[in-house]
């Protein structure tokens, strides 16, 4: 049996972070690639944005970072889907993972890019566990969904995406177990991190991250470097296929196989 036969018929793909503009960062390059191998797209933003200014009102900000992710999402091809929560109201408790959970069983989705378990701010590593959690939980029968939703029995892999400025909390970087070639479709990701144009001063202010579309262009360079073959890449790591997926069961590798780059460990 080669590879490809252990695909199922239909890859839908999940792209799941916690603020807009995050899948941009660090994700939207892979899911611009399995659009092109033929894959459904979906794009999710955990939370809202409310806290991304530093002049405007909750509602105002709101509503134009949702305009700003519905507007990337048409870019890619993406199926849009809105937030549940506040900024920095992701929390891992037991009504949010219902309510992950429902989305998740919505969706059906066979492969989830989210974010890293080690990241710089609780908002991503919460938003990682309760996908994480949400997914394993797919085919539970017996696990609650708010609103109610039929469980799912399918395979899923989960790859979780590099931390934003590719450190680890203490600040020590990061490595990929899997390097993506985005390079032929980097244009495109810069463009869909453009429309989060009300990001450029917020982040400034914030972050003191001048002129974030060279930032990103940056980080995927420097991922590209470590490569050691491409000129820009994003960075990987498989989920332990535990109650997810079988071993061999690795969509990435599979489906985008002449983008892919596993560095051998010693």
């Amino acid at each position: 049996m080669n590879a490809s036969s252990l695909l199922p018929l239909r890859t839908v793909v999940l792209a799941a972070a916690a603020h807009p503009d995050d899948i941009e960062f660090m994700m939207a390059g892979t899911l611009l690639l399995l659009k092109q191998a033929g894959a459904e797209i979906h794009m999710w933003n955990l939370a809202n944005g409310s806290c991304g200014t530093a002049t405007q009102s909750r509602e105002e900000i709101v509503r134009i970072r949702r305009t700003e992710a519905e507007n990337s999402a048409r870019l890619a091809g993406a199926s849009y889907h809105p937030p549940l929560f506040d900024d920095l109201h992701i929390f891992f408790d037991a009504p949010s993972l219902e309510q992950v959970a429902a989305i998740i069983r919505t969706i059906r989705p066979t492969l989830i890019l989210t974010h890293s378990p080690q990241d710089y701010m609780e908002d991503h590593q919460n938003t990682c566990r309760l996908i994480v959690t949400a997914a394993f939980a797919r085919g539970m029968i017996n696990f609650p969904t708010r609103p109610p939703h039929p469980p799912y029995d399918a395979p899923v892999a989960l790859y979780h995406a590099l931390p934003h400025g590719l450190c680890d909390p203490f600040g020590k970087p990061v490595r990929p177990d899997l390097f993506l070639n985005i390079e032929s479709v980097l244009p495109l990701k810069r463009a869909m991190l453009a429309c989060h144009k009300s990001q450029k001063e917020w982040l400034d202010v914030s972050q003191g991250m001048d002129a974030y579309l060279a930032e990103m262009e940056r980080m995927s360079a420097s991922l590209g470097h470590h490569s050691g073959r491409f000129s820009y890449a994003e960075g990987w790591r498989f989920h332990n296929p535990l109650g997810f997926c079988s071993q061999t069961y690795q969509p990435l590798q599979h489906l985008l196989q002449e983008f892919c780059y596993a560095p051998t460990v010693e």
